[in-house]
């Protein structure tokens, strides 16, 4: 026996009326769907002829819902333009395109040349202000763009804050390593300066002065960055009392424990004791020793430790911090070239924490200040105060109180068309220079070969 289909469209009665039934049910809802559209259109009609009209306040029926169409348009959508075009919103974004060229600004003079760069004054052709132009020296990178220059690029970009030179834009010469970095430009840096003072600053400059450099120095620590070449020709000063940290071409990003890292750093008369005696890993304490060295500077208007060569700064800071010594420094004996070292004896162990240096060095320095010194320039890198101790610091807080920026004295700006007089200073290392093996048996007075003697900083130097 053969079953019929379901959906067999012959002379089965059931199946007719099933079919027929399904049928007007599809009709019925045909209907149902353009009546609804109808009463929307109507309601929709209504509408437009009332928005001119006053609402009704007891209306409390929801708004109907009706199809929006491709004609329409609202406060949320683009408006058509006269050409038929929407009118895309724009919002203000970083935009990305080819570097300016240097045609664009008119060099007015040179101003210095230091280890990474030459640095000149200009003035910006389209806005008519003066900047500082420094092109990155190429000399020693054959392999392509210059680490130091990456760099100082990227620390410069990352370190925006009041006492840090602001980097405005990077353009290109007429060939490709021709590379210019355009920052604001400062009258002058504090070396110069510090040479052309008949005397040094006041103990309320002095302090208005290391508070900035402490607070630009304090941000970029905060952000994992040791600048590696603080000096005061790094230190740039404009008419309004505004110090700014410049010349980041040694700068580089640490961590927590710091990486091994190159011993060559900073320049001499600003380097730190671990330094010289071959640290390989080391912080921001060798910062902090620098601007111990500005201190000083700042103080007597003279570098502090004039050294003529590694072994001769080694002795000059010995003499004035005194020999190291086990409570001073119980891990001076483990650096590398320390092991030639033969200290003298000592017949009395130091006292305080770090030592204080000698007053008869820094007279007119309060007992406040000479502990923030000694403090910087402990042999001890650990006992070391930070940027954030040194702002702290109650040598700041005691009489004479920091001078107000906008009572800082102005001085003939160095910067400009006049000629700068330069004295000889060391330069900072250049990158991949090794450090030098140094022998240091020398330094207190010790026997080391070498025909060639020379005495300095109180100990006798016989150097090879």
């Amino acid at each position: 026996m053969s079953s019929k289909s379901r959906w067999a469209t012959d002379d089965d009665p059931e199946t007719e009326a099933i079919l027929a039934q399904r049928k007007r049910e599809k009709e019925e809802q045909r209907r149902a769907k353009a009546e609804k559209q109808r009463q929307l259109d109507e309601q929709q009609a209504q509408a437009s002829a009332s928005d001119s009209q006053p609402q009704d306040p007891d209306t409390t029926a929801p708004p109907k819902k009706r199809r929006r169409l491709s004609n329409d348009h609202n406060e949320d959508q683009p408006i058509p333009t006269a050409n038929n075009e929407p009118n895309i919103l724009s919002f203000p974004a970083q935009e990305w395109g080819p570097c300016r060229n240097i045609a664009n600004f008119e060099r007015l003079n040179h101003i210095e040349e230091g280890s990474y760069g030459y640095v000149s004054r200009a003035k910006d052709i389209n806005t008519g202000e003066v900047v500082a132009l420094k092109k990155l020296k190429m000399d020693n990178s054959p392999d392509g763009f210059p680490v130091t220059g990456l760099r100082e690029i990227q620390t410069l970009l990352e370190a925006r804050h009041q006492n840090i030179v602001y980097l405005r834009e990077v353009v290109m010469g007429t060939k490709m390593d021709e590379v210019y970095l355009v920052m604001d430009f400062l009258e002058h840096d504090l070396k110069t300066l510090l040479d052309d003072m008949s005397e040094p600053f006041l103990p309320s400059e002095i302090k208005t002065i290391l508070l900035q450099v402490l607070s630009g120095l304090d941000f970029l620590h905060d952000q994992w960055i040791m600048h590696r070449d603080l000096k005061t020709s790094n230190l740039l000063l404009n008419n309004r009392g505004e110090v700014k940290i410049a010349d980041f071409g040694m700068a580089r990003y640490y961590g927590d424990p710091p990486p091994k890292l190159t011993q060559l750093v900073v320049t001499l008369w600003y380097r730190s004791p671990e330094l010289l005696l071959g640290a390989e890993k080391y912080s921001t304490e060798i910062d902090m020793w620098s601007i111990g060295c500005i201190f000083g500077e700042l103080l007597t208007k003279e570098p502090l430790l004039q050294g003529k060569n590694e072994v001769d700064q080694v002795s000059k800071i010995f003499a004035l911090t005194g020999p190291p010594t086990q409570q001073t420094w119980p891990e001076f004996r483990s650096l590398p070239n320390a092991k030639s070292l033969r200290l003298p004896p000592t017949s009395s162990a130091p006292t305080g924490t770090p030592p204080l240096l000698s007053r008869a060095k820094f007279p007119f320095l309060t007992n406040a200040g000479l502990h923030l010194l000694s403090s910087l320039l402990a042999l001890n890198p650990s006992t070391r105060l930070s940027t954030k101790e040194c702002l702290a610091h109650r040598y700041f807080r005691e009489d004479p109180r920091p001078k107000p920026k906008e009572m800082f004295p102005t001085f003939p700006s160095k910067a400009g068309m006049e000629k700068r007089r330069r004295r000889e200073t060391p330069e900072a290392p250049k990158r991949g220079q090794e450090a030098p093996k140094l022998d240091f048996a020398s330094v207190f007075g010790g026997q080391s070969s070498g025909d060639t003697g020379e005495q300095g900083a109180g100990f006798t130097l016989r150097l090879g």
